[in-house]
């Protein structure tokens, strides 16, 4: 896979990305795979292939958390049960990730290397257990991954079963050792340069925090500092650069050893402690972790749209196809409801992830554990051992799907609607100290916005501040709290150039250093917007206003609709008024403007609506006016959605069916074909409780 953040790497006239490995140019279907677990009964192998193949999978992540099985006492490494496995894998036809092993590291390193055991926010010292329970800057800890590593790369780099390497597993978490205090403070210096920097931009002479020597710096601590903004988000970024540090240094060996097998590392659904968009160059895929709680309640919409954002943002982060590395064919164990999966809701929630540009389908795990803290965990094989369980059926029927689906490998989603969705900007809101620390509710705003697009079946895609806006015609920009300068132009070139924004309230309050912006919010989008926002107002959670729509509005959009949370109070400066507050004592000012700028617009909403109805019918309006494509046009009922994948002849239509029963879809004119039967279809389209359906037709453009 290229790793170019655009369309440079689609295949000149195919309209289509690479495949993911050219050993295997099909949709990769598998699983994790532990059989290091099984060493001491060797017949699991044997059955296991022969399972493998009835459930039509074909590729394994395998030796993710081996290091012990593979280097049981420091210095004497165990290859063996990893020759056959491979071996066993190539003479079968199927294909390995093959794991880094660093995600948890055997006892004896910590029993004689305590350096390499994580230091936490407490500057405690933490006892050997759990997973990344490490230091990313042990000299020991990275001479030891090192060294794993490059024995892996030399004897696996070539190995014809291997299509890439997964490196380590869910990275997460934060060291306070000395080492990492030291190599904070050689990031600070490396960025600010002095200290009189540093000082400014942290706004240090609040409380008399003045630092006057660098030994000074710490990370944050619980018994320390805790109010510097700044601080708090430079020692985030750091944490994020350390990681992407490790995994740099994990993967060198690897490419030494052969530079074409494909690296990546497993993300896990909005993590909040690391800034993935900053991985983004140095993975060539993107893979993440998706364990959605299906059936919380009648209808599925709210986590359909969750996971749908979350497949979105991966597939962003390099604008190509990504890995779904691990789902649950049935049920988690540590979710606070182990729920199991309803009848079609295995196919559905995997073709969801698929509809959104994921070029795979993989669980954890291929067999359950027998013992430890994930042994009730899904898998496609359970405990029984054999193939005549419901889940296994479900994983076989969807390997059957997949295998059909080969055409479809590497075609891109078409979006020309884009969300701003930066992870400082979600750390400095959540640590802002105002307007409603009671909860803010920063993703859930986020959420409900793209949760109307959606619905409507536009394509997505979810940017941050650095992506080139250029391929977009619809840009959604909510509390975007922490605006830097040169996005605020970037925004406003946008909007000139014939681009529809859509800014909300608590956005351009702060810079890059969570410095507040001078001169009126909301900052660098002031003129863009046309509005001057002069104060904001933290409701109580039984507080209600309104927004009243005015009447013959160019929206169209009539009624009035529910406010709460937040209510900004702001002036219309060269923007149009589109709606106004009902209530209180700023009733009647305004709470919906648009702002005409060069040949777009930009809407500026200033108040939280929570009513789902006012989001579709205006992202409606505003989708229509900016002209951008939908997967659909039909109309699509609530937790029914479509969602596109293009080579730029053939469009690949998903209808999806979240609604917790059975839906009806009106087909539009175009000619389809349905993608698994080639049947014509036309019509009124039935789909069942958890039903999908994959369309094709000749592709069309916006």
């Amino acid at each position: 896979m290229t790793t170019n953040n655009g369309s440079n790497g689609i295949n000149g006239g195919t309209g289509k990305f690479p495949p993911i490995s050219a050993k295997l140019p099909a949709m990769m279907h598998g699983a994790d795979y532990n059989p290091d677990q099984w060493l001491h009964d060797p017949k699991v192998l044997e059955e296991d292939i022969r399972l493998m193949k009835l459930a039509g999978c074909n590729v394994m992540s395998v030796g993710i958390f081996a290091w012990s099985a593979l280097e049981p006492e420091e210095g004497r490494f165990e290859f063996g049960w990893l020759d056959r496995v491979l071996d066993t894998f190539a003479d079968n036809g199927i294909y390995a990730w093959l794991a880094t092993p660093s995600g948890a590291r055997p006892t004896w390193m910590s029993q004689k290397y305590p350096e390499v055991l994580r230091v936490g926010a407490n500057r405690v010292r933490n006892l050997h257990g759990l997973r990344h329970n490490h230091c990313y800057s042990s000299p020991v800890y990275r001479e030891k991954t090192a060294l794993m590593n490059a024995k892996l790369a030399e004897r696996y780099g070539h190995h014809p079963a291997v299509v890439g390497w997964h490196i380590s597993n869910e990275y997460g978490g934060e060291c306070h050792c000395g080492y990492c205090q030291e190599a904070f403070r050689d990031w600070l210096k490396a960025k600010y340069g002095t200290l009189e920097a540093l000082n400014l931009a942290w706004w240090a002479a609040f409380w008399s925090h003045t630092y006057t020597d660098w030994a000074q710096v710490e990370s944050p601590a619980p018994h320390g500092e805790t109010m510097v903004h700044g601080h708090n988000l430079d020692w985030r970024r750091f944490v994020t650069d350390r990681t992407l540090d490790f995994y740099r240094h994990e993967i060198k060996p690897l490419k030494a050893a052969n530079p074409e097998l494909p690296c990546t590392t497993n993300m896990m659904d909005l993590f909040y402690d690391l800034d993935y968009r900053a991985f983004a160059d140095d993975l060539d895929v993107i893979s993440w972790d998706a364990y959605p709680t299906w059936h919380e309640t009648d209808s599925d919409e709210s986590v359909a749209s969750w996971f749908a954002f979350n497949h979105d943002l991966f597939r962003s982060l390099k604008k190509q196809p990504f890995m779904l590395m691990e789902s649950t064919p049935s049920l988690t164990n540590w979710q606070p409801v182990s729920k199991l999966k309803r009848p079609g809701m295995h196919r559905l929630s995997s073709l969801q992830a698929v509809a959104h540009g994921a070029d795979t389908v993989q669980y954890f795990q291929w067999r359950k554990s027998r013992g430890s803290s994930e042994k009730f965990h899904g898998a496609v094989v359970d405990h029984v051992g054999h193939e005549h369980t419901r889940v296994f059926g479900d994983v076989a029927e969807l390997g059957r799907t997949l295998a059909g689906l080969t055409d479809l490998v590497g075609t891109p989603v078409p979006a020309e609607a884009a969300i701003l969705f930066d992870w400082d900007n979600r750390w400095a809101v959540n640590d802002a100290q105002g307007p409603r620390n009671g909860g803010i509710h920063y993703e859930k705003t986020v959420m409900q916005h793209y949760r109307a697009l959606w619905g409507l079946g536009v394509p997505t895609d979810i940017v941050g501040s650095g992506d080139d806006l250029g391929a977009y015609k619809l840009l959604l920009v909510p509390m975007a709290y922490l605006l830097r300068e040169e996005t605020g132009r970037k925004i406003e070139r946008f909007v000139r150039d014939g681009g529809i924004a859509a800014v909300t309230y608590w956005s351009g309050i702060v810079n890059e250093n969570d410095l507040c912006h001078l001169g009126g919010f909301p900052g660098p989008l002031r003129q863009t917007v046309g509005i001057w926002a002069e104060e904001i107002e933290g409701l109580h959670d039984g507080d209600r206003n309104s927004v009243v729509m005015a009447g013959s509005n160019p929206l169209g959009i009539e009624g009035t609709f529910e406010a709460r949370e937040l209510c900004e109070l702001i002036h219309a400066e060269t923007a149009e008024t589109l709606a106004v507050y009902g209530g209180d004592f700023y009733a009647g000012r305004p709470a919906l403007t648009v702002n005409r700028l060069g040949d777009g617009a930009a809407y500026y909403l200033a108040a939280r609506i929570m009513d789902d109805v006012f989001y579709r019918a205006f992202y409606d309006k505003l989708a229509h006016e900016a002209g951008v494509r939908r997967a659909f046009g039909g109309e699509l009922a609530p937790g029914v959605t479509a969602q596109l994948r293009s080579d730029g002849s053939v469009d690949y239509v998903f209808l999806l069916n979240f609604s917790g029963g059975e839906a009806a879809v009106g087909l539009d004119q175009a000619d389809y074909e349905d993608a698994e039967t080639h049947e014509r279809v036309s019509g009124l389209l039935e789909l069942p409780v958890n039903g999908a359906r994959i369309l094709k037709r000749p592709a069309t453009r916006s």
